[in-house]
């Protein structure tokens, strides 16, 4: 008995400079993303921890009305490289009975221009006997991508926050 490991990477760029949209996207999420998207996004709290490696954090999400949360846990936060790395743990995809825990690792560079590549490498880890393809999960990286363009939106539209 096994577990495949499916792994998808997406690139991202961004006219936003890199620490910039890290500050947005990852040190203040928590405040940030309700703010922008409040009709799918209700809080995030850090449950356990500091926010720092080995912290647990839940996304509540509103869905038809009802609030669905999703665990992660912190494995990973460099703001000086500007890496964020987390598991899911608990919600989300992990309640089809296919997928054991998916880990992601998020990395921001700047780019010539001034703004930034982002790099999202998600790790699917797969139940013997399973498979998952692009298309699975297709709904959720367009989901996590509107929230991106609304906050990066929010960046450009007001250039003296998270400077």
């Amino acid at each position: 008995m096994g577990v495949n490991v499916i792994t998808f990477t997406d690139e991202f760029t961004s006219t936003v400079p890199a620490a910039r949209l890290f500050k947005a996207l990852i040190l203040d999420a928590h405040n940030l993303y309700p703010k922008i998207a409040p009709l799918g996004i209700k809080s995030i709290d850090t449950v356990e921890g500091d926010g720092g490696p080995g912290s647990i954090k839940q996304i509540n999400f509103i869905l038809d009305g009802q609030v669905i949360y999703v665990k992660h846990k912190v494995d990973a936060l460099d703001e000086e490289k500007l890496v964020y790395a987390y598991t899911l743990i608990e919600g989300g995809e992990l309640t089809a009975e296919k997928i054991e825990s998916i880990s992601y690792n998020m990395t921001f560079e700047s780019s010539p221009n001034g703004g930034c590549i982002g790099k999202n490498t998600s790790k699917y880890h797969i139940k013997e006997g399973f498979e998952i393809k692009e298309e699975d999960i297709k709904e959720g990286k367009e989901k996590a991508f509107g929230v991106f363009k609304a906050i990066e939106a929010f960046l450009l539209a007001n250039p003296n926050v998270y400077v």
